[in-house]
């Protein structure tokens, strides 16, 4: 689906997973269950994973934690199961599966500017990229036939009213009518894009906001006050439903966005026609990268551009949903991103969870403003030196 042109197929998944999966009424539908595995079973899993690192005063890997915590919630919506456990070797190797597909799509590649030299594959990539998009649909199809099994036995009935259907269930169903929109090898391939899409970029923009707040330790207190405040008076944890009565909580994302944006240049485009845009033609097929992180960076549009200010949209109405073209981190148009009502509720939600429950130290006594702020390129942009912090149980 991602790089399928906007065709009738393109059209076909792009509704199938709107429909299924990313639409905010399934989203309210299901809020009950959802609550329930989100709030007392993954965000508390990672609660009490971080608890015993205070326990411990052992460093942790922010960035591995939240890609664990990203990967359950994504494979219990579509799966119905756990894909991983925290410090596991199956984490990892998922993990390292998924930012090594993210880091060969995002690096130039030669065959892209000389064609004639694609069936030499001079850099590796495609060979890589098969290596790791063969261990990923392993693990998708050892699901699959699992769950077909499941439903060929003497016990299942066909009826999902009992329960709330995942992702995989519907699409099954779909498969075996006889008008059948999409085919298992589909299935298998639209996986791939919702782990790949789905797990890295969300788990890179919690470390990213992580790394901010850390370096920026009022900003922290102030969003930490914030939830305090409205937590006591509440009695309660952070639910979804809370977000929109967090505004500090809100701009510090919106500020993550702005300078870390998890798609620098999104994903490519191709011109359908010629086309002449404030002076420049832009030709036919020609493709088209928006670099987005220039974007949030671009003074003429930011004031102080490259210092972590989340006050700043306090005075500016911008969101990140595709109207407001100076920030769109999540695309724009009929190709925005189609978990972006998905990673929403989900960055708010760890995010929050994490600066309300624990402070945070920097790993070897570092200073916060001495902290390495590099970013290694690829579709993705991460940390170029992962975030190791001590943390405190408040």
């Amino acid at each position: 689906m991602v790089w399928l042109p906007a065709g009738d197929q393109w059209r076909r998944l792009r509704r199938i997973t709107r429909e299924s999966m990313f639409t905010m009424q399934r989203l309210d539908a299901s809020e009950l269950v959802r609550q329930e595995k989100l709030r007392l079973v993954q965000v508390q899993e990672l609660l009490e994973h971080v608890s015993q690192y205070c326990s411990n005063r052992k460093a942790l890997n922010i960035g591995a934690a939240a890609f664990t915590t990203t990967l359950n919630i994504l494979s219990n919506a579509i799966f119905s199961r756990d894909l991983s456990q925290y410090d596991s070797v199956s984490s990892q190797g998922f993990k390292y599966a998924v930012c090594g597909l993210m880091e060969l799509s995002g690096n130039p590649n030669l065959s892209d500017f000389f064609p004639i030299l694609k069936p030499f594959d001079l850099q590796g990539f495609l060979r890589r990229s098969n290596v790791y998009g063969k261990k990923l649909l392993s693990i998708f199809d050892m699901i699959i036939h699992q769950r077909i099994q499941e439903r060929s036995s003497s016990s299942y009935d066909g009826d999902h009213s009992s329960k709330n259907p995942d992702l995989l269930d519907l699409l099954l169903d779909l498969i075996m009518k006889d008008e059948s929109e999409i085919t298992p090898n589909d299935m298998r391939h639209l996986f791939l894009d919702l782990f790949v899409a789905g797990t890295d970029t969300i788990s890179t923009t919690l470390e990213w906001a992580m790394a901010e707040l850390i370096r920026n330790p009022h900003k922290m207190e102030k969003a930490r006050s914030e939830l305090t405040k409205f937590m006591q008076n509440n009695n309660k944890n952070i639910h979804e439903n809370d977000i929109s009565k967090l505004p500090y909580l809100q701009a510090v994302i919106k500020e993550t966005l702005r300078l870390h944006p998890p798609a620098p240049l999104l994903l490519p485009h191709r011109a359908m026609l010629d086309l002449e845009i404030q002076g420049f033609i832009v030709p036919k097929n020609a493709q088209i990268l928006c670099n987005v992180w220039a974007m949030g960076r671009d003074p003429s549009i930011w004031s102080d551009p490259e210092t972590f200010i989340p006050e700043r949209f306090f005075e500016v109405k911008i969101d990140y949903k595709g109207h407001d073209f100076m920030l769109i981190p999540f695309g724009a148009g009929r190709r925005i991103c189609p978990g972006l009502n998905s990673a929403h509720r989900m960055l708010h939600i760890v995010l929050g969870s994490l600066i309300q429950k624990f402070d945070w130290k920097l790993e070897g006594n570092i200073r916060a403003r001495d902290m390495d702020m590099g970013e290694r390129f690829g579709i993705s942009l991460s940390k170029k030196v992962p975030l190791m912090v001590i943390p405190f149980k408040l």
